[in-house]
């Protein structure tokens, strides 16, 4: 290889996995940077199993040298490859497995299910051609404001996150997958949201020690072979306030020397703002490499980066021994992950692999050990489940989520024929909630259902909560599920029910329903505490039978 043929190697460019014909400008556009910039990878987001296996299969063929293909499946191939919906007419086209979060993995406490998250997502994403799952997320939840971890996480302690994070890279690992640990140091113990601004953890070593190198220690002494950065500063170790992407101390002193790890170090999305907005586009590849990286994920100009790299050899300022030592980490890995010898994938296989009815019942499985309650007054729930019921079902969802109480609503109305259903967001008025109280003051029973992830923020809009409140306050009978966030039962301690389904997942959804009427047994216990509300192993036990006490 020239010098341009291995800096290429260390790219790894992002690409939709939407049908692209050959000679439209989507397909050109990628296959011309494959072509001359030679990048040894690609991440894929979005699209059907199907397409994403022939685009892969057409890319492989454009490239001089075997891709790697990565992909974010942090709970499953569905997590990227599942989710097209048919607009106008909201036909949902299906696709690959989607698990509940990582937390409801915590919840159900069972090291046998994460270990099935990795079995069924390696073998879901090899048949479609992705090779590297970045997964599993390894940051330890123990700030309830991180706006970007939260339910990503298995949860707050770090034991705990080790167990199940080695349970799933083995069921990754042992099924041909490249288990990625993230977001090293730990991306846990923070209120900024990285793809926004940079944040900074001012914290000792000996604590890092203690909470947020657990999991990856275990990872790592378990083989993981890949490891993602996080664009955090953590100047207690790195001696200054720059990302831990582009830190030495952090990347090679700390996880290389220290930990013992010799696997590939990927980096963050390079576009995000944590570093985009701080450096130069082609330095910060620059000073990724110089700290240890051997992939640049996601670079915004793939040829700058490249031209960045080389111009820091050719000025001595980086070693061309340095880029061979990155380079021989990944033709090492594509050999042994077969690459040489066959890139393309059979087509045929994906329908016989991919979203199969028996993995689908391995997750409603996990989804329905991971219901937790946290609150249940006069021991509202299991509901009886009263046919001629006025029910009044409220969603709090961002409007492009078509999905997001689709199936749990479905399975309400099933039981509740009057069921009336609203959806709220952050724009909604005061108007609008005024007439959600008169309702609510018609119904036998209001449901609130908030779908509120880590998509930036988690918190809720001053007027969802105020509405929630009054309902505590007029004394109507109500239920707040969530489907994200668990920590919201701080905006309304006073609601007289309170459950965690952890995710927006059509299983979670399905899951919750079924809790509600007493149909699935509620045994999920907390991974997380919020004081005085619960701790760590809380959650109401409320075993299968037919109501009692409920609407």
């Amino acid at each position: 290889m020239t010098l341009r043929e291995k800096v290429g190697q260390l790219m790894m460019p992002f690409v939709l996995g939407n049908f692209a014909p050959e000679g439209s400008e989507t397909h050109d556009r990628i296959v011309s940077v494959i072509e001359e910039e030679h990048v040894g990878g690609v991440i894929m987001s979005v699209g059907s199993p199907s397409e994403v296996a022939v685009k892969l299969n057409d890319l492989q063929q454009h490239s001089k040298y075997p891709l790697l293909v990565a992909a974010d499946l942090e709970t499953g191939a569905g997590f990227r490859f599942r989710g097209a919906v048919h607009i106008p007419t909201n036909i949902v086209l299906g696709g690959a497995t989607r698990f509940p979060s990582l937390m409801a993995f915590g919840a159900a406490g069972d090291l046998g299910y994460a270990y099935e998250l990795g079995r069924i997502t390696a073998l879901e994403a090899r048949t479609m051609g992705v090779h590297v799952p970045f997964a599993p997320v390894l940051d330890v939840n123990n700030n309830p404001d991180n706006p970007i971890i939260n339910i990503r996480s298995f949860g707050e302690d770090p034991g705990a996150v080790a167990d199940l994070g080695v349970a799933f890279v083995q069921g990754l690992q042992e099924h041909g997958a490249v288990a990625t640990g993230k977001h090293f140091p730990g991306h846990g113990d923070t209120e900024t949201d990285s793809h926004l601004a940079l944040p900074i953890i001012r914290i000792e070593r000996e604590r890092l020690d203690a909470i947020e190198l657990v999991p990856f220690r275990a990872a790592i002494d378990a083989g993981i072979q890949g490891i993602m950065t996080a664009h955090i500063a953590v100047p207690e170790i790195s001696g200054e306030t720059i990302p831990a992407t582009l830190s030495e101390a952090v990347l090679t002193s700390l996880l290389r020397n220290d930990l013992g790890f010799d696997g590939i170090i990927f980096t963050d999305a390079m576009d995000m703002d944590a570093v985009d907005r701080l450096f130069p586009r082609g330095e910060a590849a620059v000073l990724a490499v110089l700290a240890g990286a051997d992939v640049i994920l996601m670079p915004r100009d793939v040829k700058q980066a490249i031209d960045a790299i080389v111009k820091a050899v050719d000025t001595g300022r980086l070693t061309e021994a340095r880029i061979d030592e990155s380079v021989g980490r990944l033709l090492r890995l594509k050999e042994n992950l077969g690459l040489a010898e066959e890139r393309s994938v059979a087509l045929e296989m994906v329908p016989r692999v991919v979203g199969v009815p028996e993995h689908i019942e391995i997750s409603r499985e996990i989804a329905e050990h991971s219901i937790t309650l946290i609150q249940n007054e006069r021991n509202l729930l299991p509901l009886l489940g009263t046919r001629s019921a006025r029910v009044l079902s409220v969603s709090f969802r961002n409007p492009n989520d078509v999905l997001s109480g689709r199936y749990f609503d479905g399975r309400l109305r099933e039981t509740y024929p009057r069921l009336v259903t609203r959806t709220v967001d952050e724009s909604t008025n005061s108007e609008a909630y005024d007439d959600l109280l008169r309702r609510a003051g018609q119904s036998n029973l209001v449901v609130v259902s908030v779908y509120s992830n880590f998509a930036g923020r988690v918190d809720l809009p001053d007027a969802t909560v105020e509405f929630v409140n009054e309902l505590a306050r007029r004394n109507v009978t109500h239920v707040v599920i969530s489907f994200g966030n668990p920590y919201l039962i701080s905006l309304f301690p006073d609601a007289r029910a309170y459950m965690l389904a952890w995710s927006s997942a059509q299983v979670s959804q399905v899951a919750a329903a079924g809790a509600l009427f007493g149909g699935i047994a509620i045994s999920g216990r907390s991974p997380i505490g919020m004081d005085p509300y619960f701790a760590v192993g809380d959650g109401i036990q409320v075993p299968l039978k037919a109501g009692v006490g409920g609407r």
